[in-house]
C-alpha cells in the first residue's frame, strides 16, 4: 500500500503507510481487484507485514464504509506481458532511447477490467478463466484482428494461439460483456478476411457489445513489407462498414461495428452524429473524439457569447487541423480573439503517423520556433500522459513554456480554450 487515509477503517485500525496487505480472509491478494472483492465482506481478518514480521487485524466493516487504503500499482504480482510478436506493433515501431515505461507490452486482463487496455487472451490459463467467472470481470477490452484461427495465428506470430471464437463464445457463456478491435492491415486481414471477422463478432451480439475497426498505424521504424490503407481503400472499407451498420440497426437497435474517426478523416466522409456512436463504446480508442469535439463547440456557441480577448496558437495533428481551423476561424470571427491553428508535422514517429496524441514536445517545439505566438500557446490535452505530466518524449508543460518562450496550456475542447482566454489577465 502507498498511504493510509486519516480516519478510514485502515487507520484507525492502526495500518501504516509501508504496511503490505497479504490477504483478507485467508485470500492471497494478487491486486486490486482481489482487495476490493475480498474486502467487500462484513467480517473481515487482514494479514498484513511490516518490517518482516507478520501481523493479523479482525474487524468488523460496516455497509459502504469506506477502507481508506491506496495502493502504489494496481497489480501486486507483476505486470502480464505480451508474448505475442504483431509486425505492427505500435511498441515495437518505438525509437530507441526512451523511458522504459513506453517498451513494456501489457497483456493483462487486469488492466483491460481495470482501465479500457486491449488484450490478445492468449496467455490466459484455466485459474484466470475461473477468476473471471467467480468475480465477473466486465466488461473486457480484446484485440482480435481476425477471428479464422490460421490467420490469427499468422498475424500474431503465435504458432499456439488459442482459438479466438471459442474464447469469445466462452466469455459470453460467462456473461462478460465485450469490446473488441480489428486494426486493418491492407493485404492481410482485409477483404473477405474482413467480413468473416465482423461476421462472428457480430454473432456474440450482446455480448459483444462493439466492434472498432481501425486502420494500421505505422512509424518510420516499422517493420518492412507493411502499408497503409489507401485513400480509395478506406472508402471501400467505410461503405462496407456502413452496410453492416444499418443491417446490425435493424437487427439490433445499434450499430455494434464502429470505423475509427481516422477512417472519417482520411477518407473524407462526414464525422457521424452522436447518436450514431450509441453511447461511445470505444472513446478511448479513437471512436467518436472528433464529434464529441465538434459538439462541445456547437454548445459553446450557442450558450455563451461573451466576448474574450487575446492571441494565441493552438497546436494540433495534420489530421484533424482542417476541422479544428474551421472552428478556430468561427472563434475568431465571432468572439473576437486572434487565434491561428499550428498543425505539426511528426518528425519524430515520421510523417504518417498524423494524430494529435502522438505529438512529442520536441516537434511542438520545433514547430513554434520562429512565430509569433501571441500570448498564449494551447496544446492539446492527448498528447500528455494520463497524469498530464510529459510529453512522449519525457518534455513537461513548464519545460515546453520555457522553450517557446510565452505560456502554455492543455486544452481538451474549444470551451477549456476559451474560459483560460476569458480568465487570462
Amino acid at each position: 500500500m502507498v498511504s493510509v487515509q486519516k480516519g478510514g477503517l485502515a487507520d484507525r485500525l492502526g495500518l501504516r503507510p509501508g504496511d503490505r496487505l497479504i490477504a483478507i480472509n485467508g485470500h492471497i491478494l494478487l491486486d486490486v481487484i482481489d482487495f476490493h472483492f475480498y474486502a467487500a465482506e462484513e467480517e473481515l481478518q487482514l494479514e498484513t507485514e511490516r518490517g518482516g514480521q507478520r501481523l493479523f487485524y479482525q474487524v468488523q466493516r460496516e455497509y459502504g464504509e469506506e477502507f481508506g487504503l491506496h495502493f502504489t500499482d494496481d497489480v501486486f504480482d507483476g505486470l502480464r506481458r505480451c508474448d505475442n510478436r504483431c509486425a505492427f506493433c505500435f511498441v515495437d515501431q518505438m525509437p530507441p532511447g526512451m523511458r522504459h515505461s513506453l517498451y513494456v507490452k501489457d497483456d493483462d486482463y487486469r488492466y483491460s477490467f481495470l482501465h479500457g487496455n486491449f488484450i490478445t487472451l492468449s496467455n490466459w490459463t484455466e485459474e484466470d478463466w475461473e477468476r473471471v467467472a467467480e468475480q465477473h470481470l466486465s466488461p473486457l477490452y480484446i484485440s482480435v484482428h481476425a477471428t479464422e484461427p490460421e490467420l490469427r495465428r499468422r498475424i500474431f506470430s503465435n504458432p499456439r494461439l488459442p482459438d479466438v471464437r471459442l474464447q469469445l463464445r466462452r466469455l459470453a457463456e460467462l456473461g462478460v460483456e465485450m469490446h473488441t478491435q480489428i486494426v486493418l492491415v491492407p493485404g492481410l486481414n482485409d477483404g473477405q478476411s474482413l467480413q468473416c471477422t465482423v461476421e462472428d463478432l457480430t454473432a456474440l451480439y450482446p455480448a459483444v457489445r462493439s466492434i472498432a475497426v481501425v486502420p494500421v498505424g505505422l512509424t518510420k521504424y516499422h517493420a518492412a513489407g507493411l502499408r497503409l490503407l489507401t485513400a480509395e481503400e478506406q472508402r471501400a472499407v467505410l461503405e462496407r462498414i456502413v452496410a453492416w451498420q444499418a443491417e446490425n440497426r435493424r437487427r439490433f437497435g445499434v450499430a455494434v461495428v464502429y470505423p475509427s474517426d481516422e477512417l472519417y478523416l482520411r477518407a473524407g466522409f462526414p464525422v457521424p452524429p452522436a447518436e450514431e456512436y450509441d453511447g461511445f463504446p470505444q472513446l478511448e480508442n479513437g471512436i467518436g473524439l472528433v464529434r464529441q469535439l465538434l459538439d462541445e463547440w456547437q454548445g459553446v456557441k450557442a450558450e455563451d457569447r461573451r466576448p474574450a480577448r487575446g492571441k494565441g496558437v493552438v497546436v494540433c495533428g495534420t489530421l484533424v487541423a482542417p476541422i479544428l481551423g474551421r472552428m478556430v476561424e468561427e472563434l475568431t470571427g465571432g468572439l473576437g480573439v486572434d487565434i491561428r491553428v499550428v498543425p505539426v508535422e511528426n518528425d519524430f514517429f515520421g510523417s504518417t503517423v498524423t494524430v494529435s496524441g502522438l505529438l512529442t514536445g520536441g516537434d511542438v517545439v520545433s514547430a513554434l520556433a520562429g512565430r509569433d505566438l501571441g500570448d498564449v500557446v494551447f496544446l492539446p490535452r492527448v498528447m500528455f500522459d494520463a497524469t498530464g505530466r510529459a510529453t512522449l518524449d519525457d518534455l513537461t508543460l513548464g519545460e515546453i513554456e520555457s522553450r517557446v518562450g510565452v505560456p502554455v496550456s492543455r486544452a481538451g475542447f474549444m470551451g477549456q480554450m476559451l474560459g483560460r482566454l476569458r480568465t487570462r489577465r
